[in-house]
């Protein structure tokens, strides 16, 4: 791999428009990813899907969207960066204005699949656009604390342009402002080159032939965490092969690169202790930052509450996670980040337990802390978090980078997908619990219980003079409200699931800089001990 090309300093007018151009091509590519996930429910009636159907959506565009980075790296490098950013536009234009003519779900799985290879590229130009602006100091620091807070913030933001929208045209309304921000990029793109380091020749046979089963293996594993928590695990005979394929191409990719003389992923390197701390603390992270993604719009949704109804929670979580960036912007040095990792675990575990407390009548208002306390802390985190992983890579060599890319997007892009699945199984699986000790309290001989029923049937007095209809009508509503109850009684549990694991991250994190401090204190002794 060759080294970047040398700093060139710019004009502050014309280093903002580099940071422009880095947030609006993170904002077209954010805006994609999230757009369908943000609007399971909503694209169902337009495409004539049930939900598990568009669960596809989603499965589609990850499956190729986890790996195909590692490649593209590898042809950024040989063909050039100028005529890859300028390709990787073109594409990503043309993909999504397909988005505009699809009416069916059958195509727009297809065109999803296509989105997710053509938007690959798009997280890494908005990455080096924004590390363009900065000299080689500020690169690791300011540089990649904005460009990370970018790729963060879109998530809030989707669900708050979401309905208008849909006003504008259901599914394809979603897309018409992707399609605008994507024709901006394609502007800004052409404006404004890269600095570029001289093409180097890296791509060798095998690489494509072990990319073809890396991919294989990321994609089946990210679409069996996609739809498995819908289909359900044990139901779907196929959720088990798919899975089995995907261990059994990341084997044989595995033994592939071992063997290798110049392999596309140094394995040794990644299942070095240091490489396996760092993986496990990025996993462990956004394992727990699912209880945003899947935790408080789901809990809503389970209210009967809509995207449009929440709109000042989404500022709230916008507004805290660009405050948080800024924070990072103006601390993150280094030998800071496992003290920004504190404050991002106190957060999180604060936020958490502030939500194990939601009964039914809670609304986004009561939420609205710690909500923004949970944005701020996935926030705080990837910045310091991507400085630490990205210098250790450069310490060992361009090489490297690769490698520690893979490690990257396996945390965050099929980190993200594991962690909805996790979650939303752990509610799944709570919800039944809570529902059958529910039923069992539930029985007509009960007073209350009759009582009840005779208030909620006495609604539909006027329309339903049969007194046995009205009890039965009674009774379903009870039972509507018992699996409403089941269902708040499970989002607590995973709240407080969450608080529990990040005390756990944040004991064990608070023991390790104990441990290392006690090392660091021992040795600057030794030396004053022999001077005496």
């Amino acid at each position: 791999m060759p080294a970047p090309a040398p700093f060139v300093p710019k004009p502050v007018w014309l280093a903002a428009l580099y940071v422009f151009a880095s947030t609006a091509i993170a904002m077209t590519q954010g805006l994609g990813l999230n757009l369908i996930t943000a609007n399971l429910y909503q694209i169902q009636g337009p495409l004539g899907a049930t939900l598990n159907e568009t669960v596809w959506l989603s499965a589609a565009y990850l499956a190729p969207n986890v790996s195909l980075t590692l490649l593209l790296t590898k042809v950024r490098a040989q063909f050039g960066l100028r005529a890859f950013a300028t390709w990787a536009i073109v594409a990503f234009v043309a993909v999504t204005s397909l988005h505009l003519f699809v009416d069916d779900i059958q195509s727009a799985i297809v065109v999803r699949f296509f989105a997710g290879v053509a938007a690959s590229p798009m997280s890494s130009l908005a990455f080096l656009y924004m590390l363009e602006s900065f000299p080689p100091e500020r690169k690791m620091t300011v540089g990649v604390s904005l460009a990370m807070t970018n790729l963060s913030i879109v998530v809030p933001l989707s669900r708050l342009v979401s309905p208008s929208l849909l006003d504008l045209g259901d599914w394809n309304g979603l897309f018409l402002l992707e399609t605008a921000l994507a024709l901006v990029s394609f502007a800004l793109i052409k404006l404004l080159p890269l600095n570029s380091p001289p093409k180097t020749p890296v791509i060798e046979p095998m690489d494509v032939v072990n990319y073809a089963f890396i991919a294989v293996g990321l994609g089946s594993t990210a679409v069996v965490a996609t739809v498995g928590p819908f289909y359900w695990w044990f139901e779907a005979p196929w959720i088990g092969g798919l899975l089995a394929i995907g261990v059994a191409c990341l084997t044989v990719a595995v033994v592939v690169e071992l063997n290798r003389a110049n392999p596309l992923i140094d394995i040794r390197w990644i299942t070095s202790k240091e490489i396996l701390h760092f993986a496990g603390t990025l996993l462990l992270f956004r394992l727990l930052l699912s209880e945003q993604a899947s935790g408080a719009t789901g809990f809503f949704q389970v209210l009967g509450l809509k995207n449009e109804q929440m709109t000042t929670l989404y500022l709230v979580m916008l507004g805290s996670g660009l405050a948080a960036g800024l924070f990072c912007v103006c601390f993150v040095r280094p030998g800071r980040a496992p003290y920004i990792h504190i404050l991002a675990l106190s957060c999180l575990i604060a936020g958490s337990l502030m939500d194990a407390r939601a009964t039914v009548l809670t609304r986004p208002e009561q939420m609205y802390l710690s909500q923004g306390l949970i944005s701020a802390a996935g926030v705080l985190f990837l910045p310091p978090a991507m400085a630490i992983g990205f210098a250790s890579a450069m310490k060992k060599g361009m090489n490297y980078i690769l490698s520690f890319l893979i490690v990257f997007l396996t945390t965050q892009s099929l980190g993200g997908a594991v962690g909805s699945a996790i979650f939303r199984t752990f509610v799944t699986v709570r919800e039944k619990f809570h529902s059958s000790q529910i039923a069992e309290s539930v029985v007509l001989s009960d007073p209350i219980v009759a009582a009840r029923i005779a208030q909620l049937g006495a609604a539909y007095a006027r329309v339903l003079p049969d007194a046995a209809l009205r009890q039965a009508e009674g009774l379903a509503l009870l039972g509507t409200q018992a699996t409403t109850q089941a269902n708040v009684l499970a989002y607590n549990d995973a709240f407080l699931a969450v608080a529990v694991l990040a005390s756990i991250g944040l004991a064990a994190l608070l023991v390790h800089l104990t441990v290392l401090h006690m090392r660091a204190w021992r040795a600057a002794r030794r030396p004053a001990a022999a001077a005496a």
